[in-house]
């Protein structure tokens, strides 16, 4: 089986406090909201504290062209990227030449030639190494370019496959959108990178590390209106549902009830819970789900807190706790993150 050796994670240099954000969303949108303080809770509620950014917040006040937002995405997203595959890599003791397959994961910009060919230029790796750019799986995408590497490593069990998933979702911001949905997006999203080495069971020295067990994506018909991009003038304008919560209930449990059940578990067998924290309501659904303690999902909350939603890498920034804390031989944990589609992406891990 698949094994995740090891996960790198960073961010950009611009930290900001929760309350300084809500500040200037007050200004932004005070001549949008006649009731925009009853609107600003959501700043307190989604458990926030602080966030990181590529930009400032003074570059927040002011309109930018796509082209603009855009250039600075490609910029940010080879360093944020570079950085995060060399911190995993270290942690794993390996080179970037070792790679067989980089599998490369965004949604919040883009470019062609795309960005994991720019990092392996300048990391200098093999020119022959596989490359798979996986654009547009929103807050699923790390869950599921993780999958890929997986389902890889599984085909040929003696490779190695890493994991690249970086997100500038400040710099999708468009000043001019005064919608309640932009409101709540500037209360949660961030930027931030991750990566994530996942070797074959036939490379030495996996066998100690946690196993991957099973994957499956779900897309469920009719639902692409829950979350996404709306391509216009200014770029990407976030769509961004409030039923999303209520959807984790109602499409997603039996969605994963049934997959544990394919592997004769249900849901009081699975110890650790590395979910996706979309927001605080999210986790509170999944707690729900899994009839759990809010408490056994620490790990997302604490990634929530400390860097918001960082959209594709947030659930792998989870991960690198969860691997830091470790797992017993035989426990199961469950990955799980939310797309827009409206998706889901599932993997099953074992210690």
């Amino acid at each position: 089986m698949p094994r995740i050796t090891a996960v790198g994670t960073c961010v950009p240099p611009h930290i900001l406090p929760q309350d300084s954000i809500k500040d200037f969303a007050r200004h932004l949108f005070a001549d949008s909201f006649q009731d925009i303080e009853r609107l600003l809770p959501v700043f307190q509620n989604g458990q926030v504290e602080t966030r990181y950014f590529c930009m400032p917040i003074d570059w927040f006040a002011q309109p930018h062209s796509f082209a603009e937002k855009n250039s600075l995405y490609e910029k940010w997203a080879v360093t944020l990227g570079m950085e995060a595959a060399e911190k995993c890599l270290h942690h794993a003791g390996r080179t970037l030449n070792e790679i067989d397959h980089i599998f490369f994961v965004s949604t919040s910009g883009i470019a062609t030639p795309s960005i994991e060919s720019h990092i392996m230029n300048r990391m200098g790796a093999n020119p022959h190494t596989k490359r798979t750019p996986i654009w547009g799986l929103g807050c699923a995408g790390g869950a599921a370019g993780l999958s890929r590497a997986a389902e890889y490593v599984t085909a040929y069990p003696n490779a190695r496959a890493l994991l690249i998933a970086v997100e500038c979702c400040g710099l999708t911001f468009q000043n001019e959108d005064r919608s309640k949905s932009n409101l709540i997006a500037t209360s949660l999203f961030a930027d931030g990178a991750a990566a994530v080495l996942v070797e074959g069971e036939a490379c030495e020295g996996a066998e100690t590390h946690p196993s991957i067990v099973s994957t499956m994506s779900t897309l469920w018909p009719d639902t692409g209106g829950v979350m996404g991009w709306e391509v216009n003038e200014g770029g990407l304008k976030v769509i961004f549902s409030r039923s999303i919560p209520s959807l984790v209930e109602t499409l997603f449990k039996p969605n994963v009830l049934a997959f544990l059940e394919r592997h004769g578990l249900n849901a009081k067998d699975i110890t650790h819970f590395i979910v996706h924290p979309g927001g605080y309501k999210v986790v509170e659904a999944y707690a729900q789900l899994f009839n759990a303690p809010i408490e056994v999902f620490s790990h997302s909350l604490d990634v929530l807190r400390r860097y918001g939603n960082m959209s594709s890498a947030t659930v792998l920034f989870v991960l690198e706790a969860f691997l830091k804390q470790g797992m017993c031989a035989n426990e199961y944990a469950i990955i799980t993150a939310l797309g827009p589609g409206f998706s889901s992406e599932l993997l099953l891990i074992k210690g």
